[in-house]
């Protein structure tokens, strides 16, 4: 999610502590809310993706193969 859209969200956030929001702007706030939760979860799910536990007999775990999903290469 780029920068633009994120001053956007907190534009609308603002005005509607302070004046309200017509019906369009809080429709809009809705669905740039429901985009930056997404892109929010998409980079935690990559991250935890990318993790790999070493265990105590050496071998590597690694955690996105195993609970995330990915398939291997």
């Amino acid at each position: 999610m780029d920068s633009s859209k994120i001053d956007r969200i907190n534009e609308l956030y603002h005005k509607s502590q302070s004046v309200g929001l017509t019906e369009e702007e809080k429709t809009e706030q809705a669905a740039l809310k429901k985009e930056y939760l997404a892109a929010i979860r998409a980079n935690l799910r990559s991250s935890l993706n990318n993790i790999s536990i070493k265990e105590k007999d050496g071998s590597i775990t690694d955690l996105g193969k195993k609970y995330g999903g990915i398939k291997e290469v």
